[in-house]
């Protein structure tokens, strides 16, 4: 049996919000926009915003992707009769699927796990579009951990829903008490894995930190890749 690692892809081992300003830059230029930090705070707040709907199944994926541009050009003044904003989208998840950046020690930190963890393995378990999640992850080497990806746009069901793990579950074949989950959102990635009765370790933890642990039932919780590695490699050294 395998010690299997669930990663959340955002903000635990990739900087979206570092990818995400890079490709908001260039394809607002491109297309004839203007861009500056405070185009880019109005979409990045609009577009978590959206994404939480998404989650919860109030709005579909084609909503998500049209309102975060529609709400740009509007605010700003825009011109909104000018391009599409499904295909300003497309250029945006293109744009940033070519320009995947890792949070600091990312690399390192899963290489470290490969090689002192035995019989470790280590998924990605994200919410997201397929060719924009990928394309990051081979951009920045990540690829050559990785021993599968869980994307919700390819799975067809979304964290934290218990049947995006149960899909995970499936194609990794082994019990859920071998694999952990691990990532930085509580909507997502803690309920979710409260949700499948999984293991959970929430990364880069704020606010009031006991309250969320005990209400979502959470093993444990790290600051830092050093601790989140000492975690997984007592989590690891348990007999399953």
């Amino acid at each position: 049996m395998h010690h299997n690692f669930l990663f959340d892809l955002d903000q635990t081992l990739l900087d979206f919000h570092a990818s995400e300003y890079i490709a908001l830059d260039i394809v607002l230029r491109s297309n004839g926009f203007s861009f500056s930090d405070e185009i880019y705070r109005a979409f990045k707040a609009c577009n978590k915003a959206l994404w939480l709907e998404f989650e919860k199944g109030t709005i579909t994926r084609t909503e998500l992707f049209t309102r975060r541009f529609q709400d740009v050009f509007c605010r700003y003044g825009m011109d909104t009769a000018g391009p599409d904003p499904l295909k300003i989208n497309d250029d945006f998840i293109r744009t940033m699927s070519m320009n995947g950046v890792l949070m600091e020690g990312a690399l390192e930190f899963v290489k470290k796990i490969k090689e002192n963890i035995p019989n470790a393995r280590i998924y990605i378990a994200s919410n997201g579009v397929a060719a924009n999640a990928k394309g990051r992850i081979v951009s920045t080497g990540l690829d050559q951990y990785i021993d599968d990806c869980f994307i919700s746009d390819e799975l067809g069901v979304a964290k934290p829903d218990a049947a995006f793990f149960a899909v995970c579950l499936d194609r990794i074949g082994e019990p859920k008490t071998s694999c952990m989950m691990i990532g930085d959102s509580l909507s997502s990635d803690m309920l979710g894995a409260k949700n499948a009765a999984l293991d959970s370790v929430w990364f880069m933890p704020s606010g009031n930190i006991r309250e969320a642990m005990a209400a979502y039932d959470i093993n444990d919780c790290a600051s830092s890749f050093d601790e989140l590695y000492e975690i997984l490699r007592c989590w690891s050294s348990i007999g399953r």
